[in-house]
């Protein structure tokens, strides 16, 4: 076989798997789309392409006085948002600190930060429920932007610290010989040049709460609180609901403050995915 037909073979496997992937990624999102769209609330009468199809269920979801949307998605937007910007800051703080700094137990400290990876979230939930009970935090919001910020932190500073670990050291040694002090360094010269990973951090930290269902599920009890994808479940997890289509609805209105802040960070996205984990 020439060369000419190998790189055909690999085009055409190549697409081919892109196109499969493409079917299995949108069509499930077609079909929430298109539920949301029919006029009624039954799912099994439902149809991807309704003949008669309507915004009545957006509509009743900001409008309707028995809907709690709005305030669900006020609730979570706050947590995405705070809990992105603590996350930001207390992470790439670590990150420095672990990648310029060094001072007894650094080594073990980052052995902690991977073994902590390897454990998964739900064998921390009785510690969580107890602690923010102790501290007044159950049921409140700057509870769960507590939990989210404090569990980004060992991941996202490992990678932020390969990150940092690829900017050269004699930028830091130029500085300090100019007078600056670790925190000008840090402020105008580490954080201009580490924006792609920041923007990963962000992004990642901003979608957790519009994603997650576990932890608000057990840190949040009064329905003014919830959360969007709580608030949601709850919807249509009553004994006598019948609101699918509703749900379908919310369900695809989570998704425009993601890809909003997607399309804000996209410049930033590509070149921080591919670092910060390959080096360390």
């Amino acid at each position: 076989m020439t060369k000419k037909r190998k790189n055909l073979l690999k085009q055409i496997v190549m697409y081919t798997i892109l196109f499969i992937m493409t079917i299995v990624i949108f069509y499930p999102l077609l079909w929430t789309f298109g539920i949301s769209l029919n006029p009624g609330n039954n799912l099994y009468g439902a149809n991807m392409i309704p003949e008669n199809w309507s915004f009545t269920h957006y509509k009743w979801l900001f409008t309707d006085s028995q809907s709690m949307y709005l305030t669900w998605y006020k609730n979570t937007l706050i947590v995405a948002a705070l809990s992105s910007f603590f996350s930001v800051v207390f992470v790439t703080l670590t990150a420095y600190a672990f990648s310029r700094y060094r001072f007894i137990g650094r080594k073990y400290g980052l052995y902690a930060f991977l073994i902590l990876q390897m454990f998964p979230v739900l064998m921390a939930m009785v510690a969580i429920y107890i602690l923010l009970n102790t501290i007044g935090l159950l049921d409140s919001l700057w509870g769960l932007v507590l939990v989210y910020v404090g569990g980004s932190i060992p991941m996202n500073a490992f990678l932020v610290k390969g990150y940092f670990d690829t900017i050269p050291r004699e930028l830091d040694e130029s500085a300090k010989m100019d007078g600056a002090g670790h925190f000008r360094i840090f402020f105008t010269i580490m954080i201009p040049l580490a924006k792609p990973i920041i923007a990963v951090v962000a992004l990642f930290n901003f979608m957790a709460p519009f994603m997650d269902f576990i932890l608000p599920r057990i840190v949040l009890r009064s329905p003014e609180n919830f959360t969007l994808a709580l608030g949601l479940y709850n919807m249509v997890n009553d004994q006598f609901a019948n609101t699918f289509t509703r749900f379908a609805a919310g369900s695809i209105l989570i998704a425009v403050p993601i890809a909003i802040v997607f399309l804000f960070l996209q410049r930033y996205l590509i070149s921080g995915l591919m670092s910060g984990s390959t080096k360390g």
